[in-house]
């Protein structure tokens, strides 16, 4: 079970290659307020003076510090290449380079900080990475992290409380994180600012170890008692206390071997009841104790997390696809492979079918028979037309001599002019295909063809060929619906079966009249009250024109507009009436026809021309010797990309390797 915290650290190392933070590993992260002894107990677990040490804030940037254990020099003498010292370090950002000696360890540390965070007080969330080994610790991964603070000083910003929490949040909310929260005995703990952090991420306290420090400098007449038997605030995992050195013991040089003696000595002349589990020794052996076990629970779980990943990275690898060597080959397969999804898209036949809206093949059956359907069916066939413009149509049909029968010319006349309404309709529906055919290019580009993303100047060449032959189809197709239009203006085919005859219509009018009296004596009351009314409007014609004599000018009784609410006589409304009924018969039957004809003009002009010619026309126009290098440049975000993920893969794939390495029986 020893050999998990090395592989822990292995796979550290193998995703801080490609700089990557997508696997959460377990570690144990130090947390506490300023100068409550946080790089104390650190240095008690390495047993080296190897962090910087002082007054006020001192940690100003994360360290994940790695505790390796290794044989002693004597049995690594007979290895060759062998590192010639009993104890050393290396940093990640310093590769290749051993440091021996510690007091350089900790020069590289401040140098580090001053370089990123400034030399007055600023911090930042950039970790340094540090790896011990010697023979005398224990295997452990720790990160040391700024301490808690309320006041800025020296460079830091106003908001410093709220970025060091934000800091220490982002390391402890990590579930595979052990959370060891320092806290000093001369406070309360019930204002301990990292047990409060601490209970925020994990209120069950199964990741939590709490460390009272400074267990020398409490009061006299106090002690810790009651604080490490749990009994003021109960930890799951255990508090353990610890006496760091004072200020003065670094300042005279004091060796951690005598402050490991004088701590045992402390405890057991204060806490002899609890001696054996306190004190820098019982805390390494708790915390690798701890993180071994928590490595065991987390690695099922984060075996399944690296399986996952590579599978998922392995998918977009795939996705991003080969560097071009065949440059014909190549263009030649995506131009075809677009062609192909084109027509599929409108066939329906995509592999790639959108569940969130109508696209290609279905919503131009959608505009057919529901926009352009609906539109036709919501047309009145005697929309516009008013019972005074049929009898002035009538009379105009007639000229001098007044009409006997309804005259035919009348009837042509206004249903040719009904017969137009339908052509902006018609052309609309043209001009919303178009707009279809046009948006299955972005559809196939995003959806369908990943390998036009990877050339920019492809895409737009393909789509500049298509929105052409797009373009050069529209005024065709136009043109055609707009001829469709022309052909049923052109001849008025009152033969038609559908149609009515006329004759019928007007036996069906004249039978509706009922109580009517017979024609010669209703042509008498008609007439009669016809020349009344003629002369009282020009009775009022007079008063309101005024007499010639009087004007002096003539009185143009032309000019007076009809009466709009003049009665209509019984003849008029049944002329009225047949032109209407015939009107409206003969309407319905071209706007059936035109509901019909639209659509297949549509398609075949437009929709089945481009199917047939797209494929041809992008290899007419794009495979050509001299555009080949220059459209199929890739672009830099895609080569970035491709570069990104293989590497990603790779630490992927070696992390998967040293999980495999783990056998069932390393984890009992």
């Amino acid at each position: 079970m020893e050999t998990l915290i090395p592989i822990i650290n292995r796979l550290q190392e193998v995703f801080l290659t490609v700089g990557a933070d997508i696997v959460q590993l377990p570690q144990i992260v130090v947390v506490g307020s300023q100068s409550s002894g946080k790089s104390s107990v650190l240095e008690s677990l390495v047993g080296r003076d190897v962090l910087p040490r002082g007054s006020g804030v001192v940690t100003r940037r994360p360290l994940v510090l790695q505790l390796i254990n290794v044989a002693p020099q004597q049995e690594r003498k007979q290895m060759e290449n062998g590192i010639k010292a009993d104890e050393w370090g290396t940093f990640l950002h310093c590769k290749n380079q051993v440091f021996t000696d510690f007091m350089d360890i900790r020069k590289e540390i401040e140098a580090e900080t001053e370089r990123s965070s400034g030399d007055n007080k600023g911090i930042t969330a950039e970790p340094i990475y540090l790896k011990i080994f010697s023979p005398k610790v224990l295997n452990l991964t720790l990160v040391d992290l700024p301490g808690i603070t309320k006041v800025p000083v020296g460079d830091q910003p106003e908001d410093i409380e709220a970025q060091v929490q934000e800091m220490i949040v982002s390391f402890i909310s990590n579930p595979n994180s052990l959370i060891l929260a320092v806290s000093p005995a001369n406070s309360d703990l019930a204002t301990c600012d990292a047990l409060k952090l601490a209970r925020d991420v994990d209120p069950d306290g199964r990741r939590t170890l709490l460390v009272v420090s400074k267990l020398d400098l409490m009061d006299a007449g106090t002690d810790a008692l009651e604080v490490l038997l749990g009994r003021v605030i109960p930890v799951r995992l255990g508090i353990i206390g610890v006496v760091n050195r004072s200020q003065h013991d670094i300042n005279t040089q004091k060796s951690l071997e005598d402050s490991s003696r004088d701590e045992q000595a402390f405890l057991q002349r204060h806490y002899p009841s609890l001696a054996s589990r306190c004190g820098s020794r019982y805390l390494a052996k708790t915390l690798s104790r701890l993180l071994m076990h928590h490595i065991r629970d987390c690695l099922p779980d984060l075996k399944t997390r690296v399986t996952v990943l590579s599978a998922q990275y392995q998918a977009r690898l795939s996705s991003y696809g080969q560097p071009v060597e065949d440059h014909s080959a190549t263009l030649l397969q995506i131009v075809t492979k677009f062609a192909s999804d084109y027509c599929n898209t409108i066939e329906g036949t995509a592999r790639h079918i959108q569940t969130s809206e109508l696209c290609g093949g279905a919503r131009i059956c959608y505009i057919f028979h529901e926009t352009f359907g609906r539109t036709l069916q919501s047309i009145d066939p005697l929309g516009g037309l008013t019972e005074l413009d049929i009898l002035t149509a009538i009379r105009n049909a007639t000229g001098p001599r007044p009409a006997l029968f309804v005259p035919e010319v009348s009837f042509e006349l206004l249903v040719k002019r009904q017969m137009k309404r339908l052509e902006e309709p018609s052309l609309r529906c043209v001009e919303l295909v178009h707009e279809e055919l046009q948006r299955i290019v972005q559809h196939c580009s995003s959806y369908s063809t990943q390998e036009l993303l990877r050339f920019p100047k492809l895409h737009d060449s393909i789509v500049e060929v298509v929105t052409g032959l797009l373009r050069k189809r529209l005024p065709i197709t136009n043109e055609m619906v707009h001829n469709l239009i022309a052909i049923e203006l052109a001849y008025i085919n009152t033969k038609h079966p559908d149609f009515t005859d006329a004759a019928q219509v007007s036996a069906s009018v004249n039978s509706q009249q009922v109580g009517i009296p017979p024609f010669p004596q209703a042509e008498a009351v008609d007439a009669g009250k016809r020349w009344k009314t003629e002369k009282e409007e020009r009775a009022s014609a007079g008063s309101s024109f005024g007499s010639p004599s009087k004007s002096g000018q003539a009185i143009n009784l032309l000019d007076t507009a009809a009466p709009a609410s003049r009665k209509l006589s019984s003849r008029e409304q049944r002329d009225c009436e047949v032109i209407q009924r015939l009107i409206k018969c003969y309407f319905l039957i071209v706007r059936k026809s035109i509901q019909d004809s639209v659509p297949k003009t549509v398609m075949h002009f437009l929709v089945n021309f481009v199917k047939e010619r797209l494929q041809s026309e992008l290899v007419g126009q794009l495979y050509k010797q001299p555009l080949l290098q220059d459209l199929l440049i890739e672009s830099q975000d895609t080569a970035q990309q491709r570069t990104e993920v293989a590497h990603m893969l790779q630490a992927l794939q070696k992390a998967n390797n040293i999980i495999s390495e783990i056998r069932e029986t390393h984890l009992w």
